[in-house]
């Protein structure tokens, strides 16, 4: 058998799969592409011809109406406040407390750590009740409190840091031991500077979490002055018709276009920045040198 032979066979296989993703990307990012095209539509076109798009229609009637009647800019500042403070623990903590699961021997390590991971297997719903409660025992209720603190440090960023530290060699550690270095200092010096591409991935996440997490900010803070980015969209129909007397279907269909078009730009931007680290990120620890 000749090497073009070789090369056509396992060309063949390797077409397929490129075939199959582009038309798996194709489908994914086709109602994405249409909803941002649809945002600079007419209102009207876009009930009218909803899959046209001419661009001598071209108009940013949508986003003025819908900067003029939705309060987006203070949806912004909440989850931007609430992401990097709920960011900044979950990034600090999660690691640390996957650290002492991952390069700990302690009496009962395995039943704590089983007992996180179960709490991956709660459905949300099951705990908003218990946590409204707590939240509202504690006065918390429409705060950035009650916003922050609940789910910092989640199961799913403990299991993937312990993942990831356990590739991490115990060498390292012990001749950091040896050179009289703290056990924080060993974390923070050693283990942190090895598991960057690690956290990185994590932040990601995290940040996409945060950013795109509608149940419990709905629930924990009701009040429009304290509403996330996520539930001024969730509701933005209401606020729309509410604000604006007269209001159409088409008109509200604009708007809201426009504003998911805003809000999609933000995780738009990080992905290209740190789709590297991101990639490296997921697989970090999956192959333990």
């Amino acid at each position: 058998m000749t090497t073009l032979d070789l090369r056509g066979r396992r060309g063949r296989p390797l077409l397929g799969s490129h075939l199959f993703l582009l038309v798996l990307t194709v489908a994914l990012l086709a109602p994405v592409v249409w909803a941002v095209l649809s945002s600079f539509k007419p209102a009207g076109e876009i009930i009218r011809d909803p899959l046209g798009f001419d661009p001598a229609d071209f108009t940013l009637a949508n986003f003025r109406g819908m900067f003029q009647d939705v309060p987006i800019g203070s949806g912004f500042l909440n989850t931007g406040v609430v992401l990097l403070a709920k960011g900044a623990i979950t990034m600090f903590f999660a690691p640390l407390a996957a650290y002492a699961f991952a390069k700990y021997r302690f009496r009962g390590q395995n039943l704590i750590f089983g007992t996180v991971l179960l709490t991956l297997m709660l459905p949300t719903i099951v705990l908003i009740i218990p946590l409204l409660l707590e939240m509202k025992e504690l006065g918390w209720v429409n705060t950035y409190q009650a916003l922050i603190l609940p789910g910092s440090v989640d199961a799913f960023a403990i299991f993937w840091m312990r993942q990831v530290i356990a590739a991490v060699p115990d060498e390292l550690l012990d001749a950091a031991r040896v050179d009289g270095c703290g056990e924080f200092g060993i974390f923070w010096r050693v283990v942190v500077p090895a598991i960057r591409p690690g956290l990185a991935g994590l932040g990601v996440l995290t940040i996409m979490n945060i950013y795109n997490d509608v149940v419990w900010p709905v629930v924990a803070a009701s009040s429009s002055r304290m509403a996330t980015l996520q539930v001024v969209l969730t509701t933005l129909a209401q606020n729309i018709s509410g604000n604006r007397v007269g209001a159409d279907y088409a008109t509200i269909t604009g708007e809201l276009l426009a504003a998911a078009t805003v809000a999609l730009l933000p995780l738009l931007i990080l992905f290209i920045v740190l789709q590297k680290h991101f990639i490296n990120g997921i697989l970090a620890g999956s192959v333990k040198g």
